[in-house]
């Protein structure tokens, strides 16, 4: 959660390294939307099952499979 809260503030003060004088607040920021974010991933609710990271790679990889196959050429 924080690595997100990091990325975000960075992307939008446009500062990968805050100056020292703005140190302080670029902190705070950060921690006050990764405790935000987690408020809002603790209070979503969802009705479908939880999905597998392998099962989903595994989905993914056939689909690939089968949208860049080579078609086959006819035998002359």
């Amino acid at each position: 959660m924080h690595a997100a809260a990091l990325q975000f503030v960075r992307k939008i003060s446009g500062s990968t390294k805050p100056s020292k004088a703005n140190a302080e607040a670029f902190d705070r920021a950060v921690a006050e939307i990764a405790h935000i974010s987690r408020h809002l991933l603790d209070d979503l609710v969802s009705s479908a099952p939880p999905k597998s990271r392998e099962v989903e790679a595994a989905k993914a990889r056939a689909r690939s499979a089968q949208r860049f196959a080579t078609p086959q050429r006819a035998a002359s």
